[in-house]
């Protein structure tokens, strides 16, 4: 799993990191969050970049933006609320250059979990079945239940690691029980937040206590392999991390980024120095 020399990510990382740019910390404009994307799609990096993840909100600012002949792949986050998610869909669709590929709905947190979930599978699979659906569960009371009308419906997960107050990042004790619950039924999942290195880190200036991106892939290689999941979120040795990630076999590698399908980042540079520090990344 080290790192080769033809440019292409190793199966671990392929895809892995979507491109949130546009929400904090980063906040950046659209009208540079854009043009960047596509030269990320473009470049040496295309292979560890995902979609451009942009609100519904702000569709119709990404609309006026868009090259006339380019073809953009959007991860569709709704901001609009619950209900809206068929609305948010369709206004999407409207445009050509636009693919959504991937559609990103939360649940409130302190509603039916499992009602809420049902309610956003049904306004996906109605106007577009096609589209990846991760419903983003809060860590109330409820959440497994809602995993369990997931794995019914063959839809996906999305877990919220950090954000700018600390009650957002979960502990590791949270972390380990969401990534084995998905495990246990078979639920892909995704992270978003505060994933903004490889190695888990206190924030000097925050004291935020953050996951790391590498932290969570080796956890999530444990889970389909019945190694010590918490152990491999609390690990602090960035070395240990690297030489456990590279010695994954190919079918290891594969299961686990079949679990952990990837990870909304706002920078791609920190995450993609950080591989590369460790000789993980070419």
């Amino acid at each position: 799993m080290r790192a080769g020399t033809t440019g292409e990510p190793p199966i671990l990382f392929h895809h892995l990191i979507d491109d949130a740019a546009l929400f904090p910390p980063g906040n950046a404009p659209m009208d540079a969050a854009v043009p960047a994307h596509l030269a990320l799609r473009a470049g040496p990096l295309a292979g560890l970049i995902g979609p451009f993840l942009c609100p519904a909100s702000r569709v119709p600012e990404l609309v006026a933006l868009l090259p006339a002949d380019g073809v953009l792949e959007i991860g569709l986050i709704v901001d609009t609320g619950l209900d809206t998610v068929a609305d948010a869909l369709v206004a999407a669709k409207a445009d050509a250059r636009i693919r959504t590929v991937m559609v990103e709905a939360p649940v409130p947190a302190g509603s039916d979990l499992p009602v809420g979930t049902v309610r956003a599978i049904e306004q996906v699979e109605r106007v577009a079945p096609d589209a990846r659906l991760y419903v983003e569960l809060p860590r109330t009371a409820g959440w497994v239940d809602a995993l369990d009308v997931l794995a019914h419906a063959g839809r996906a997960a999305k877990f919220r690691t950090g954000g700018l107050a600390t009650e957002l990042f979960p502990s590791d004790v949270e972390l380990a029980a969401f990534i084995l619950a998905c495990r246990d039924r078979a639920v892909a999942f995704k992270c978003t937040a505060g994933l903004h290195h490889a190695v888990r880190y206190t924030d000097a200036a925050t004291g935020f206590r953050h996951h790391g991106v590498l932290n969570i892939l080796v956890a999530t290689a444990r889970a389909v392999t019945g190694g010590a999941v918490e152990e491999a979120l609390a690990e602090l040795r960035p070395d240990a991390l690297a030489a456990e990630a590279a010695a994954l076999s190919p079918a290891t590698a594969a299961a686990a980024r079949s679990l952990f399908s990837s990870y909304g980042s706002c920078s791609v540079d920190e995450p993609v120095a950080d591989l590369r520090g460790l000789g993980l990344l070419p």
